[in-house]
């Protein structure tokens, strides 16, 4: 049985829900990977980023759009010791201006990723993926990246049966 890290990035507070923010004390993304690893067993890991984004919702999308232009690749609090006793890694982010935070990033550049499965999970409120698999492929050579799933962020907390079907079918 393969060993699996479920690896997550998560915004807690003000978030966009189909047209609104509003505040939420559990990040969506956050609620996807709990469930997945209640799913499928595993570790669980959260990525902080040292330095917070702004509360304000509107001032965080702006801040991470200059990270992206910028190519940042904000500091960790923590990174896992080592990923060399997994073979797959669920990686989860919220979508942030088309792919993943530039926070994990910070993280697939701190690993090698020869021979792992990395399998995407994204919240968002309609853009789906976006580029984050292909750009995930592009950060990890040598790394099977799988297609993902995509959950809208204000459906997270409502997600758990269909996270759960998903993660079961790509761990065979």
């Amino acid at each position: 049985m393969a060993k699996i890290l479920t690896v997550y990035y998560s915004r807690k507070g003000e978030n966009y829900f189909g047209g609104e923010i509003r505040s939420i004390s559990k990040g969506n993304t956050e609620r996807v990977a709990e469930f997945i690893q209640e799913a499928v067993g595993g570790d669980l890991f959260e990525l902080e980023t040292v330095r917070e984004y702004s509360k304000d919702y509107h001032e965080c999308t702006n801040e991470a759009m200059a990270e992206k232009k910028a190519g940042a690749r904000p500091a960790l609090k923590k990174l896992p010791k080592s990923i060399d006793e997994y073979d797959t890694i669920f990686l989860g982010y919220p979508n942030w201006w088309s792919t993943a935070p530039m926070a994990v990033f910070t993280f697939l550049d701190a690993f090698n990723f020869s021979g792992k499965t990395i399998i995407p999970f994204c919240t968002n409120e309609g853009s789906g993926l976006g580029s984050s698999e292909a750009d995930i492929r592009r950060e990890c050579p040598g790394a099977a990246v799988e297609s993902g799933l995509s959950i809208r962020g204000s459906e997270a907390a409502d997600s758990k049966n269909r996270v759960t079907k998903w993660a079961l079918g790509k761990v065979r």
